[in-house]
């Protein structure tokens, strides 16, 4: 027997009906969804958008890769990059999602994986919420679904007792899953995922029922480098994925465009200063986290040894955001460089003993030596005093 897989009800804020920024929403929401973020951008490609559209999806797969990667659009409307990156990696990507095969977002932490997923799902179903967290501790039932026990007691097993996962739920509605982190969930877990990746097919033995996939389901699942070896994914589940490797920014100036976006976006929620007041230091951040993650200085001269820690850019952009607030509460509103010292500290230096060493080494070799940086090493030296 097969359940109905079209949603009985229809929920306006999942359905993209609401407004991104307007209202309450604008002032009170700290991050709103990517769907409700840019509901403007996304209702201006849909209005525009005249290319074939997969079953169920918002826009087409051309429209997707414009929403993540920006543009203008024939009436003049900007659509603002959500991912600087190669235009390539946008593409398998969304393509992927158009076929029955899962998307793997596979690379370094700070990569923008969780970002890329959470647009992807916006701009494919109008719902990036369809989310499974997964750590250490993430049980089966947050991949297939779980029992709400008082009823379950009261009346037995039956649909109205069933409470189900964010999976089954986009199965159900033919809707975009995320799973996040999918190598820190344990094996065992992981493997659940197989049956609905291959058979499309979640089945519920307690009712004797499933829950078969309807037409523009699809799963989106991300997972570090860092992680192989923690919970591997086993060559059955991995065969299921198509895997997509995300870079890390090519060049240093794509990596202070992606921080200086990214942190304007963050400010604005924040009420902090305007980020042009603050490009040199940022600038700066990115400099040395590039050098000490590549193990290389800037013009190539002078090799480094390399903290424990990953430095990514989403690193970068924590240390900046740090920054600014410093800045506007306890400095003049101009991002300097004592007011991303100790972020940079606290950064490079992870493991106290073996980091310090490599900061310090970096300090009085490389900074000290660059004669437009003589603040930044004063600052440095005082943060770690």
């Amino acid at each position: 027997m097969s359940v109905s897989a079209e949603p009985t009800s229809v929920d306006p804020r999942r359905n993209g009906s609401v407004p991104a920024d307007t209202g309450a929403a604008r002032t009170d929401t700290l991050r709103p969804h990517a769907e409700h973020a840019f509901a403007d951008e996304l209702a201006a490609l849909a209005a525009q958008d005249d290319r074939p559209r997969p079953a169920r999806w918002r826009l087409s797969p051309w429209a997707v890769a414009t929403y993540l990667l920006g543009g203008t659009l024939p009436d003049g409307t900007v659509i603002t990059p959500k991912y600087v990156g190669p235009r390539r990696v946008v593409e398998v990507a969304v393509t992927t999602l158009a076929t029955d095969r899962a998307l793997l977002l596979l690379g370094v932490p700070g990569t923008a994986k969780t970002w890329v997923s959470e647009h992807l799902a916006a701009a494919v179903s109008g719902d990036s919420t369809l989310l499974v967290q997964g750590t250490a501790g993430t049980p089966e039932e947050a991949i297939r679904y779980g029992w709400n026990y008082a009823r379950l007691l009261a009346h037995g097993p039956s649909r109205d007792a069933l409470v189900p996962s964010p999976v089954m739920r986009a199965m159900a509605e033919g809707r975009t899953a995320r799973v996040e982190e999918l190598t820190r969930i344990p094996a065992d877990v992981q493997d659940s995922l197989i049956t609905i990746l291959s058979e499309k097919t979640l089945p519920i033995p307690e009712l004797g029922q499933e829950v078969q996939a309807v037409r523009g389901f699809n799963l989106i699942a991300t997972a570090n480098d860092r992680d192989r070896g923690v919970n591997e994914l086993s060559s059955a589940l991995r065969r299921r994925f198509n895997t997509v490797v995300l870079p890390l920014p090519e060049t240093p100036e794509a990596e202070v465009d992606i921080v200086t976006r990214r942190v304007e976006q963050l400010g604005r929620s924040l009420d902090l200063p305007a980020v042009p007041d603050g490009v040199d230091e940022i600038r700066r951040v990115v400099t040395v986290f590039r050098e000490l993650r590549d193990g290389l200085t800037a013009d190539g001269r002078t090799k480094l040894k390399s903290p424990s820690g990953t430095l990514s850019t989403a690193e970068a952009i924590s240390v900046v955001t740090g920054g600014l607030a410093l800045a506007a509460h306890f400095g003049d509103g101009v991002l300097r460089a004592g007011d991303v010292a100790a972020g940079v500290l606290g950064a490079v230096v992870r493991d106290p003993a073996a980091d310090r060493v490599v900061w310090q080494e970096y300090l009085e070799t490389v900074v000290r030596e660059r004669d437009s940086w003589s603040d930044f090493y004063r600052a440095c030296r005082e943060a770690g005093a």
